[in-house]
């Protein structure tokens, strides 16, 4: 398989020679894959090789357990990355990643590949695309964040970020906007500088029994299926951030968040979503071998950037489900006026 697809603002490009590898990157994309292009050039190369041999690199140095980097900067290899089973080598050509990954599972990643499958796929779709276009995107100054953006409703100028831990009923509400012929950047991941979000192309999950509308793809822990959704696009720039918790009330409550509220919440989700748990590790590591990138992404900065310039409001969501997101704006509104 060769194609292309743009994600967290980077063009990826892949190029696969494993045809079970191939059907994963295809789901992955979420219908955003398109044949390879010479037009317009990638940003970043994603290489699956057949070879199950490890990556020659003995003779570089040891840069940490099960990872070493080549003396002089710009290459790094780590085995078993992210537990996924896959072995992955890194080269830097200028500022252009080059991920290359071989298909060498030791016993204990195998075995919990076979026991839990959803898990695996999961696995294997950050560490071969999402992780690589996230820390592709941090050598152009962005961080990730654990947020949603969307617009509201059709044609309109309102750029919301939801912000929130999961499980709190981001997808939902992004769901209920999609249906209403809103547009979002993506379902759970973004990349931002603070001025601009740049969604991570992936499906959106929803628990079982939505009504959106889109067609039912792969089962997937917590009680939720997969789904494709039209009205994606490549990024917006937010004007709302909206701070998500669970409230005990029947209905939604709003009351206006500081921008050090907003910033906090922003943080704090990032670093406890499960989708990156193992992605710190993984980048510290890249950033350390190839000397390139933030060992540490700036999401604090970026944080507080975006709630600075931004409206910030805390919504308590009700026990009745249902709201829509255009619905706790109009109460934003009425609150803001008072």
């Amino acid at each position: 398989m060769r194609a292309s697809f743009t994600t967290a603002g980077e063009r990826v490009g892949i190029d696969c020679d494993v045809a079970w590898v191939a059907e994963l990157l295809e789901e992955a994309a979420a219908g955003q894959l398109a044949s390879f292009d010479p037009a317009r050039p990638d940003t970043l190369t994603v290489r699956i090789e057949a070879n199950h041999d490890s990556f020659p690199v003995e003779d570089w140095p040891v840069l940490t357990r099960g990872a070493r980097y080549r003396e002089g900067g710009g290459s790094a290899a780590i085995a078993d990355v992210c537990t996924s089973g896959f072995d992955l080598r890194l080269q830097l050509e200028g500022d252009h990643p080059v991920f290359t990954f071989r298909w060498r599972p030791p016993r204990t990643s195998r075995m919990a590949n076979l026991a839990l499958r959803s898990r695996f796929v999961l696995l294997a779709r950050a560490a071969l695309v999402q992780y690589p276009a996230l820390w592709a995107a941090g050598l152009r100054g962005r961080a990730p964040l654990h947020v949603s953006a969307c617009t509201v409703g059709p044609g309109s100028t309102t750029s919301v970020v939801l912000a929130g831990p999961g499980g709190v009923g981001k997808s939902t509400l992004l769901a209920g906007e999609l249906s209403a012929g809103g547009r979002a950047t993506s379902d759970n991941l973004c990349v931002s500088d603070g001025c601009e979000v740049w969604g991570l192309v992936e499906p959106l999950r929803l628990e079982l029994g939505s009504d959106h509308r889109g067609p039912a793809g792969r089962r997937m822990p917590h009680g939720r299926n997969e789904t494709n959704f039209d009205g994606r696009v490549p990024s917006l720039v937010p004007n709302h951030v909206l701070v998500l918790r669970r409230g005990q009330g029947e209905r939604p409550e709003v009351a206006p968040a500081t921008s050090e509220t907003a910033a906090r919440s922003l943080v704090a989700g990032t670093y406890v979503a499960g989708e990156l748990r193992r992605y710190w590790g993984m980048a510290a590591t890249l950033a350390a071998g190839t000397g390139a990138g933030p060992v540490h992404p700036p999401i604090g900065d970026v944080a507080q950037v975006m709630a600075r310039r931004t409206t910030c409001t805390e919504v308590a969501l009700g026990r009745r489900t249902g709201a829509r997101l255009a619905d706790l704006l109009e109460l934003t509104e009425a609150v803001s006026c008072t």
